[in-house]
């Protein structure tokens, strides 16, 4: 079943997201290491993203790694998630993107743990959680 993507104007997205969610989803800006909402959180549910609502991670596959961001091993489906290359800033790396809406998420590193070697290191900004019922 494929997701509906929200169709949006730039000064919509603007109305919808406060200045810093902007900044990181619409712009693929990166918030300030160790300083996020979700960084520390550990309650078991679903972690959304910010913009659109669409279920992105598992509280089960978020772990520590020390890099000052939510980490993740492993995306709800892998359908939730789109991967670009970006070589911005003077180096290649594997931008994360929502699947619906194309906000940036953050990015793909090969250093996570088992069982996926992956870890999807995601802003704060972009992502809500909502609790498990």
């Amino acid at each position: 079943m494929a997701q509906h993507k929200p169709v949006k104007t730039d000064e919509q997205w603007r109305e919808s997201l406060s200045p810093e969610q902007y900044a990181v989803c619409r712009c693929s800006a990166t918030e300030p290491p160790f300083s996020g909402k979700w960084y520390r959180h550990k309650e078991p549910g679903t972690y959304v993203c910010v913009a659109c609502r669409a279920p992105l991670f598992a509280s089960e596959a978020k772990y520590d790694s020390g890099s000052g961001w939510p980490s993740f091993f492993q995306p709800m489906t892998r359908i939730a998630i789109s991967l670009r290359q970006d070589d911005s800033r003077g180096m290649r790396r594997t931008e994360v993107l929502c699947a619906t809406c194309e906000s940036h998420l953050g990015h793909l590193f090969p250093d996570g743990p088992k069982p996926t070697g992956l870890r999807y290191c995601i802003n704060s900004l972009a992502l809500d959680f909502e609790r498990l019922k």
